[in-house]
């Protein structure tokens, strides 16, 4: 099966509880077993949930095509590293994804360029796609933004590439200061930019898809119109009801486009 033409990611961060969390991924399941663009493989479906979920999670989705994976993943392979979770536990647990450098992240835990590209680098290494979060903190012009991006993903991915390491990457375009706020960025700004995102050279055997997080919701999607690969849901997914609304309009956008 080919790969889908648009990809909806979902982080629950530490909104649920455990209960509410299963509860949200019981009623997405079932969303994705009956909803036809899901099952034909024509818009993919990701959930991050909590670390404690996941296994769980992965009993709840494990006829259905969603993936799921890890809100973050440690730098290192293994050994004193107290509270965090590894690269291998995750890919043991069934996880196909990782989420790495969100800008809370980057805030509240002071995450810098190495320990990310060490994070890129450690999850390709176990078969885990990076959803690497980069955004500008500022709004200002889209090539300033664009140029900004560039050098992000760049040091994120010069582990990954000086190793020789091949994979899928998720970037995960969050301009940091639409993070929480009640509506996303300008259209016409997140065209311009992603436009420019899709563009950037990666090493040799990374495949870099472009979603465009921050504040996304229903109706983005249709608006954007094809200039990005998919959007990286919060908290407007975080209702059922919602997300299979904006399943509903990348299914209605590929039959526009095709």
């Amino acid at each position: 099966m080919s790969q889908p033409a648009i990809w909806l990611g979902v982080s629950l961060k530490m909104y649920f509880s455990y209960q509410q969390t299963l509860t949200w991924c019981r009623d997405v399941a079932e969303l994705a077993r009956r909803h036809p663009a899901i099952q034909q493989g024509e818009v993919g479906l990701f959930v991050l949930p909590a670390y404690p979920a996941i296994p769980a999670v992965a009993e709840i989705f494990a006829d259905t095509p969603v993936r799921f994976g890890g809100q973050d993943v440690c730098q290192a392979e293994n050994g004193a590293w107290t509270g965090e979770v590894s690269a291998s536990m995750l890919q043991e647990l069934g996880c196909s994804l990782a989420e790495i450098g969100h800008a809370e992240r980057r805030r509240h835990f002071h995450e810098d360029k190495t320990q990310i590209a060490a994070k890129v680098a450690m999850s390709l290494r176990h078969g885990l796609t990076p959803v690497l979060c980069i955004g500008e903190e500022q709004e200002g012009e889209p090539a300033q933004a664009i140029a900004l991006c560039q050098q992000q993903l760049a040091e994120a991915l010069d582990n990954a590439g000086q190793q020789g390491l091949q994979g899928s990457v998720f970037f995960a375009y969050e301009p940091q200061w639409a993070i929480g706020a009640p509506q996303p960025a300008p259209d016409s700004y997140i065209r311009a930019v992603c436009a420019g995102l899709r563009d950037l050279q990666t090493p040799d055997g990374i495949d870099l898809q472009v979603i465009y997080g921050g504040s996304a919701g229903p109706g983005l999607i249709q608006r954007l119109a094809g200039d990005v690969d998919g959007l990286f849901l919060g908290r407007f997914a975080h209702d059922p009801k919602a997300l299979a609304q904006i399943i509903d309009e990348a299914s209605a956008l590929l039959k526009e486009i095709r």
